[in-house]
């Protein structure tokens, strides 16, 4: 039984839980290997007290599950079976105190188990599983640092076909599709935002045509061996003006004086600070509207929030984003992301594509 296993057996002891239930297919691919998206299909990991966990998979997802699972216990259920009865034949025992993912299991599914297992209470397990995942193996950093490289990859291939007139979807489907050759896929939708929209912390990439004059964002990232990278770079198309050049410099500063900020026991909140001071002494401080990074791994979006309440400890083995940015409605915007490593001195950036300010185009 790996590791992970071993302390998700420990917190159920600890807490007197008679079994736990994963559900979560990224949680099944942390604690198995077996990485699978069954759709509305029932997929669960179940950890029974006193004995081995199982996994019970649909039908055809067995063979996968076979082959890459390091639970070697595996039952499935087809298209016409009710998956929950399937769980009940399989569990050997009564189960009174049942650990789930509160923030995952859905209402209906919970109803579903309270027929079938009859359990009197439901105790959310999210603390050990955030706990485990917010301080990476070495295995881990691996795979996030080959996400990094990939992106970066991907996006020097595809600034090569960027020019004045095409849309931000035709550039974004050339990323895309570079992903696809590079042999991995969008972490996330790849987001390009041109001229004004380039001022939206969370636009739509769309049929805008890129035009001189410019400021060009992207926001993107890859899956690689199950584990993601997040990059924001923004470029100038021909020339943008001093006032969008300040900004730039502003936010590169911003950018540099978070990572400067990152290392072993500081508090999430001084992390934002730094990079946010940097910006509000600039005068653009009302235009940062958003925290200045997020954990990152097996999900885009992962514990720990960086923000400026946030008080909780860096510690090593982390991995976040420092993503500070300006937007000026109706004008443009920049931001400057990179995915950052909380090593036992420092930081490391994982991320390395040129931040200097460039012009394309």
């Amino acid at each position: 039984m790996n590791e992970r296993l071993l302390k998700l057996y420990a917190y159920m002891e600890q807490h007197l839980l008679d079994a736990v239930l994963i559900t979560l297919p990224k949680h099944v691919y942390y604690l198995t290997g077996f990485s699978s998206e069954p759709h509305e299909r029932f997929l669960g990991l179940l950890l029974p007290k006193g004995d081995e966990p199982f996994l019970l998979v649909p039908a055809l997802d067995a063979e996968s599950a076979q082959a890459e699972s390091t639970v070697s216990r595996i039952y499935t259920h087809t298209d016409t079976d009710n998956p929950y009865e399937v769980l009940k034949r399989c569990l050997r025992g009564t189960v009174t105190r049942l650990g789930v993912e509160k923030g995952h299991l859905t209402m209906q599914r919970y109803e579903a188990l309270s027929e079938m297992l009859g359990a009197e209470q439901y105790i959310d397990v999210a603390t050990p599983l955030t706990n485990m995942r917010a301080i990476k193996s070495d295995d881990e950093i691996v795979r996030l640092k080959k996400a990094a490289r990939l992106v970066e990859q991907v996006l020097r291939d595809g600034l090569k076909h960027v020019k004045a007139g095409v849309t931000e979807l035709d550039i974004a489907a050339e990323l895309e599709y570079g992903m696809k050759k590079a042999g991995v896929s969008p972490a996330f939708a790849t987001t390009v935002l041109s001229g004004e929209k380039s001022a939206l912390p969370h636009g739509a990439t769309g049929n805008r045509v890129i035009r001189a004059g410019d400021m060009l964002l992207f926001d993107m990232g890859v899956a690689a061996d199950g584990y993601l990278s997040d990059m924001t770079r923004t470029f100038a198309v021909g020339d943008v003006g001093a006032r969008m050049k300040e900004i730039y410099e502003t936010v590169l500063e911003a950018n540099a004086r978070g990572i400067a900020a990152v290392r072993p026991g500081a508090m999430l909140a001084e992390v934002d600070l730094a990079a946010r001071q940097c910006i509000t002494n600039g005068g653009y401080g009302a235009y940062f509207t958003h925290r200045v990074g997020h954990g990152l791994g097996i999900e885009v979006h992962e514990y720990p929030s960086v923000h400026g309440e946030n008080r909780d400890l860096l510690r090593e083995g982390m991995v976040i984003t420092i993503e500070p940015g300006i937007y000026l409605p109706d004008i443009g915007g920049v931001r400057i992301e990179d995915d950052v490593l909380v090593t036992s001195t420092g930081a490391e950036t994982l991320t390395t594509f040129p931040k200097q300010l460039a012009v394309i185009g």
